[in-house]
């Protein structure tokens, strides 16, 4: 949609776009885009089209088409590529074709189509919940097309109103939305969800097509190796004596696999198969044990056979990687070329299977994975460049991922940053429900140590040269200045990175994030009036950002203005009801005022919604430590440590309980834990020295988390 940047039009995101496929309370809004109205005449201008895994979640700054376009400028300089990320979370290809439609009129000199995760669980497909699903492909096409109108639109939301929204009254919550809709593999509806990917990818390559732009079509990769099924479910109902016979194999092969017997748990696991060969879970099983006897093809099959029969389809299966691939093919005469992403990534992943070296979880790609997704890409548009280009050409290989990650200002502080917002995710259902959970996270957390022993001051100094650097270069990137915010905050410089988001603000005006984060930090600088200013703006361009009323309540709550923090939490409260953070802060609030018995049932509330929220448990603990209640402070110190092995304050907080309890060996264990992580801490030290008979023992809990 049009707007106005730097003083000249542009083209911006339409937050709103989502609103025809979802119901306005989970629609998602588009990042951050803006394209000049003209191409500059030097400039190659890619449009990429996608989901969330195209978008770069969690981090569109460091997404596969953010390394596409710096490969391209570092080995092609004098033109301009601009890689215009169209790619949206939660929308499948039945939101991408009015994309690609109306994408055909911006000039664009070429497409990269990487898309399939959501059909499943997106608009129509039979996992949603965002409203009708598995229509004929002729019917949801009529759908779309009335909603492009205002009277369509009114119509579709009285029709929602009438008929009672099926969407979760938490509001968007990520992938726990889907778990109670499980498809079987076999089930009919899967061959539907592979024709509407079919028609629908095809009306995406006819437009391209049509405006003689070339467009190359990608299959999708994803982790095979290292995450499990979300969901099994039996391909058809069995008999009582059969379901017995496939539970005793199936049960009796997972054991032996947890001791380590590969053979022995193959063997189970295929007799569990003659019974229910499609369970996703089994053949994932399989595929471990046969990675273990070294047979990497027959690991390969059965991971899969594991993501192809997953009940909870979050990652394209591979009759969508095959219609992309036929697609490409029946074009190929007219400009569409193929990349096969899923099978080059896995020829550079260990043992031939893409897994966690590239992937966070199912589907969304670490640093290094977007970088050599953006490889593959490279590889094929290379040919496809025109020679005006490839004649200025300055090397004949690709730049190194450590090059491409200083130019979009990867730190380590940014990496500690994504690492730990993933391994939150990672705490919720259905990640939760995977057979393989804990070894998962286990990875991640080991991840966040090996990053935090790598944040020193020196360090430090290195990052914000290399941010200062490259801002030099390419002072207009606001995903570079965004990036060396997130640096700054993190080493404490909370000042100069709401500067940052500032200049953000002057480059974007249009859009709610960077007035949501200046405005947060302000709030922590305790600059209050300018905090509140700069969240209420953030507020009219988004009216349901709850989150910018959590901080406005902060601020209010910093100003001691209770019943106006109060009222703040009430408003995202009554958007996410089931939203656990509003409790947290309640409970914050309440205890400032005294309310000591609502605060914690406060924190109980808040960790009832959330059993991962260690933040309410480590404060919940001390609490009730302060209330002498040991034994109970001791079970929720336990669980934030199981959940941050690093939370010193949380494991020096447990050997306090432990050590008042009389548990003296358990505490001496605890306290010199807290002392290996970290040397410095004076209490935990103090403690130890303390646990001689002779002295008396004094709880001293610490509040900050």
């Amino acid at each position: 949609m049009p707007g106005i940047v730097g003083g000249k039009p542009v083209l911006v995101e339409n937050a709103k776009f989502g609103w025809r496929f979802f119901p306005p309370e989970l629609s998602r809004s588009p990042v951050v885009t803006t394209m000049s109205l003209e191409k500059p005449a030097n400039a190659y201008r890619i449009f990429l089209f996608g989901e969330s895994a195209a978008l770069g979640d969690p981090r569109p700054a460091f997404g596969a088409g953010r390394y596409l376009e710096t490969l391209l400028r570092e080995r092609y300089p004098g033109t301009e590529f601009e890689v215009v990320c169209v790619a949206m979370t939660a929308i499948n290809s039945h939101a991408i074709v009015p994309i690609a439609r109306e994408c055909a009129h911006y000039q664009g000199d070429l497409w990269v189509v990487y898309m399939g995760n959501n059909e499943y669980v997106g608009p129509f497909g039979p996992n949603t919940v965002f409203g009708p699903s598995t229509l004929p492909n002729a019917a949801i096409k009529a759908y779309l097309s009335i909603q492009k109108t205002r009277t369509g639109q009114l119509l579709v939301g009285l029709s929602r109103t009438l008929a009672g929204s099926q969407a979760p009254k938490e509001g968007w919550s990520g992938l726990k939305m889907f778990q109670q809709n499980q498809i079987a593999p076999g089930d009919a509806r899967r061959d539907r969800v592979t024709a509407h990917f079919r028609d629908n990818l095809e009306d995406i390559v006819k437009a391209g097509v049509k405006s003689g732009i070339p467009v190359v079509l990608s299959t999708m990769a994803s982790n095979l190796r290292d995450c499990a099924p979300f969901g099994s479910l039996h391909a058809s109902a069995l008999g009582a004596a059969d379901l017995a016979a496939w539970e005793k194999a199936y049960q009796a092969g997972t054991e032996q696999a947890g001791q380590g017997d590969w053979a022995g748990a193959a063997r189970l696991l295929e007799a569990a198969g003659k019974y229910s060969p499609k369970y996703a879970e089994q053949q994932f099983q399989l595929g471990q044990c046969a990675l273990g006897l070294s047979n990497n093809p027959a690991a390969w099959d059965s991971f899969i056979k594991a993501r192809d029969w997953d009940a909870l389809p979050f990652r394209a299966d591979g009759s969508l990687n095959q219609a992309a691939g036929e697609i490409a093919k029946s074009y190929a005469e007219r400009g569409v070329a193929f990349v096969d992403s899923e099978r080059l990534l896995a020829e550079r992943s260990p043992d031939g299977i893409s897994g966690a070296g590239f992937f966070f979880e199912h589907v969304h790609l670490n640093a290094e994975g977007n970088y050599q997704l953006a490889r593959v890409w490279a590889d094929k548009i290379q040919s496809l460049l025109p020679a005006r280009i490839t004649a200025r050409q300055k090397s004949s290989t690709w730049a190194e991922a450590t090059v491409c990650h200083q130019r979009l200002g990867l730190s380590d502080w940014n990496r500690y940053s994504i690492v730990d917002e993933i391994s939150r995710r990672l705490l919720d259902a259905p990640y939760t429900n995977q057979l393989n959970h804990l070894t998962q996270l286990k990875f991640l957390l080991s991840q966040l140590t090996e990053i935090k022993a790598r944040l020193q001051p020196q360090a430090a100094t290195n990052a914000r040269a290399a941010y200062e650097m490259e801002l030099q270069k390419r002072p207009q990137d606001h995903w570079l200045h965004q990036n060396y915010a997130e640096f700054l905050e993190a080493i404490g410089e909370l000042q100069a990175a709401a500067s940052q988001w500032q200049f953000v603000i002057d480059q974007l005006p249009h859009h709610h994030v960077a007035y949501f984060q200046a405005g947060r930090l302000l709030a922590r600088l305790r600059q209050y009036d300018a905090a509140k200013k700069n969240l209420v703006e953030a507020l009219k361009l988004r009216p349901d950002l709850s989150e910018a009323n959590l901080e406005l309540g902060q601020v209010y709550a910093g100003q001691r203005q209770w019943d106006d923090a109060l009222k703040q939490y009430d408003l995202v409260a009554k958007q996410r009801p089931n939203e656990a953070r509003v409790y947290m802060r309640r409970a914050e609030v309440l205890a400032a005022q005294t309310k000591r018995e609502e605060a914690l049932v406060c924190l109980r509330k808040a960790i009832e919604l959330r059993p991962a929220y260690w933040e309410a448990r480590y404060y919940l603990g001390v609490e009730l430590a302060m209330d002498g209640k040991l034994a109970e402070a001791q079970k929720q110190f336990e669980e934030v440590v199981r959940q941050r092995p690093d939370h010193t304050s949380a494991r020096f907080n447990l050997g306090v309980a432990l050590a008042k309890q009389k548990l003296i060996p358990e505490a001496v264990a605890q306290f010199e834990e807290t002392l290996r992580r970290d040397p410095g801490h004076k209490q935990a030290r103090q403690y130890l020295d303390a646990l001689a008979p002779s002295q008396p023992l004094q709880p001293l809990p610490q509040r900050e988390p």
